[in-house]
């Protein structure tokens, strides 16, 4: 496969007759991959930034699978004594019964099912994204931008995949090597071809209206390509 180019092809874990009990499995094995692969890093050290002196924030997490990003920040901010008010969003029905089920139920964490628009004016300050920009098309990730910079009072994180030619042939190896989820395994290849290059983002910015010295594009190990946006 040719990675010129982002690729379109839909990713099975997206499918809506997908099985309950394998889409609960799948978002298990995601979050397995989040953490060998230190996605939630460059999350946490944006909150830490974005915040500085500041005690106490609430949050929106777009796209939040299995919950394990809003879990990692609320660790977070419980060690420093930070008060966090964290809402995530999910499309699909059955991400918040998985990412409750994985929750303690003592931790305030509001797990939600639907469209992240209808939390415009909720007051958030900070809105982050986790490997869900490249699941949109253009024209859906310019409207994420629109909608983060104008919703997010302190800044916004999209943290995503980078379409890296040794990422896409290695990952299925890694896949196999720890028996994830065959779809997984398909879909991680898929998402990393499907992924942006810093050229692609710095357009896609521009076409949101964003300025160029407003959001910063960072490569973050491994294979992480994220933008900033801290106000």
């Amino acid at each position: 496969m040719s990675l010129d180019q982002r690729a379109s092809g839909p990713e099975r874990m997206d499918a809506e007759d997908l099985d309950p009990e394998v889409y609960a499995r799948v978002l298990a094995d995601l979050a397995q991959v989040n953490a060998l692969t230190l996605a939630r890093r460059p999350t946490i050290n944006f909150i830490a930034r974005a915040l500085g002196d500041r005690r106490s924030f609430r949050l929106l997490d777009v796209g939040f699978g299995h919950g394990d990003m809003l879990r990692t920040i609320a660790r977070w901010a419980r060690r420093r004594g930070i008060a966090a008010d964290l809402v995530g969003v999910d499309l699909n029905p059955h991400s918040a019964p998985a990412a409750y089920a994985a929750t303690p139920p003592d931790w305030a964490i509001d797990y939600r099912t639907g469209d992240y628009a209808a939390f415009a004016g909720e007051g958030f300050d900070l809105i982050v994204s986790s490997i869900v920009a490249h699941h949109m098309s253009d024209d859906q990730l310019r409207t994420f931008l629109r909608f983060m910079e104008a919703e997010a009072a302190l800044g916004w994180l999209v943290n995503d995949l980078h379409r890296h030619r040794f990422a896409h042939i290695g990952f299925p190896i890694l896949a196999r090597l720890m028996r994830w989820h065959e779809i997984v395994r398909s879909d991680g290849q898929l998402s990393i071809a499907r992924s942006f290059r810093a050229a692609e983002w710095r357009a896609i910015l521009a076409e949101a209206g964003i300025a160029p010295d407003a959001a910063h594009i960072v490569r973050r190990f491994p294979f992480r390509l994220c933008v900033e946006r801290i106000r």
